[in-house]
């Protein structure tokens, strides 16, 4: 499922009462990674683990979520668990890599393969 949230409701959405794995999904308007991501969207989400939340945010209105996970470019994905995070991607590797990454932190499996975190 995919929620668009603003600062004020972040942090809650982060944390769920369970052990969802959350994906906080950082977009901006006229980025073509992010309209390549969000033409995959509709096939992507029913490939991820029964119960993993997306969390839409565009970077751009809420900088300072952004400026939070030190991101200076869009798409940016951090995925959390239990309101500690886990990693991010800071760019769309493609639908195979995306599932992959998101289907092993569910898991609890290994470290975030991302660039440098």
């Amino acid at each position: 499922m995919q929620v668009v949230t603003d600062e004020p409701t972040f942090d809650a959405l982060i944390n769920p009462p369970d052990d969802t794995l959350v994906v906080a999904y950082f977009w901006g308007p006229d980025c073509p990674n992010c309209e390549v991501f969000a033409a995959d969207v509709p096939n992507v989400l029913p490939l991820l683990p029964a119960g993993t939340r997306v969390l839409k945010v565009n970077a751009y209105e809420q900088p300072e979520l952004a400026r939070r996970f030190g991101l200076f470019g869009v798409p940016a994905f951090v995925l959390f668990k239990g309101g500690r995070k886990l990693g991010m991607m800071r760019q769309y590797y493609g639908r195979q890599y995306f599932i992959d990454v998101v289907t092993e932190q569910a898991a609890g499996v290994g470290a975030t393969r991302s660039d440098g975190e």
